[in-house]
């Protein structure tokens, strides 16, 4: 099966007070943290990423995902198309707060090569240290496919999520970084 990106300028990042149905992503890598008092799942999708954090009966999901791709409204607490940079930090019940940077970032054809480059090599010396990394099939239109990469980072009292997405044929690169933070 291809495995290819949509178009950046479809691209959301919402945050949910729920959970998300996975058969409503087609996910390609997958990670799971049980740290502390909390759990989280982390999924590179063919969109971005999906986190579902968990503690307690608190739950968050994270999704980058495609405009396009119907997901549910009952319960999103923000949702932003991915267009320059942006900062949101919601404090939540159970003492939990969440915070996150993120950023689209259009660059030179030859950067693209570079970054992905770098972020191959970065890849893997931290795969098994906490780093998720899927290559994506070429859309036909530039030889090379798109990149995901993801470090987590956990303690036991918070989760800190980077994600790295790269986009060829747009010369774009998406960049998120999430912290999960239990204050009590």
């Amino acid at each position: 099966m291809l495995s290819v990106r949509p178009k950046v300028a479809e691209l959301v990042f919402q945050l949910y007070g729920r959970s998300l149905h996975p058969e409503l992503f087609v996910v390609h890598q997958t990670q799971k943290v049980a740290r502390g008092d909390y759990e989280a799942k982390i999924d590179i999708t063919s969109d971005g990423h999906l986190v579902t954090w968990k503690y307690g009966d608190f739950l968050l999901s994270e999704v980058t995902t495609s405009a396009l791709h119907p997901l549910p409204e009952r319960r999103r607490h923000f949702s932003a198309r991915l267009r320059g940079s942006r900062h949101e930090r919601m404090e939540c019940r159970e003492g939990v707060v969440y915070e996150v940077d993120f950023q689209l970032e259009s660059v030179e054809p030859e950067v693209i090569w570079t970054f992905q480059q770098e972020l191959a090599d970065g890849a893997e010396q931290g795969l098994g240290q906490g780093g998720l990394l899927h290559r994506f099939d070429s859309s036909g239109r530039i030889a090379m496919g798109a990149m995901s990469f993801i470090n987590v980072e956990s303690r036991d009292r918070s989760l800190f999520v980077q994600a790295f997405h790269t986009f060829p044929d747009d010369y774009a690169i998406v960049r998120s970084q999430s912290r999960f933070t239990i204050l009590r």
